[in-house]
């Protein structure tokens, strides 16, 4: 399977202004210098990473529970990627994932099991060179 997204920027840095969209036409943005490092709303490539992480987490976690014997009732993830600059310039040092699932019949322990697997063995994390944490929580 291979899968496209694309971009386009005009003009200068702080000046220009882009475009990101998806092969399957799921998603085209603007983006720009002040929405990447402002304040100004839009999207930026650190929310899109944030997003392919959050969602490819949630699937590869149903996977998992699926083969322990659970079914997730819902899934809901927040990944935080966190963007530092520092003498080598700019760089994602960090992404956390905060995770509150329902799941009819999991135990604490057999959740987090699973969720750590996920965590490891989704495709995103392992292209990823980012430190990634985890928050975990099983609800009901």
């Amino acid at each position: 399977m291979d899968r496209k997204a694309s971009a386009r920027w005009e003009g200068g840095l702080k000046d220009g202004k882009g475009t990101v969209s998806t092969e399957s036409g799921a998603l085209s943005a603007n983006y720009s210098f002040k929405q990447r490092f402002e304040d100004e709303k839009g999207t930026n490539p650190e929310e899109l990473i944030g997003a392919a992480h959050a969602s490819c987490f949630s699937m590869a976690l149903s996977k998992v529970l699926g083969e322990a014997g659970y079914t997730a009732d819902a899934i809901d993830t927040t990944a935080s990627v966190k963007l530092k600059q520092d003498s080598a310039g700019f760089s994602i040092s960090n992404i956390h994932l905060d995770v509150t699932a329902e799941v009819s019949g999991a135990d604490e322990e057999s959740f987090k099991e699973a969720a750590q697997k996920a965590k490891e063995n989704c495709p995103v994390s392992k292209v990823l060179n980012a430190e990634i944490s985890m928050t975990a929580q099983l609800k009901g």
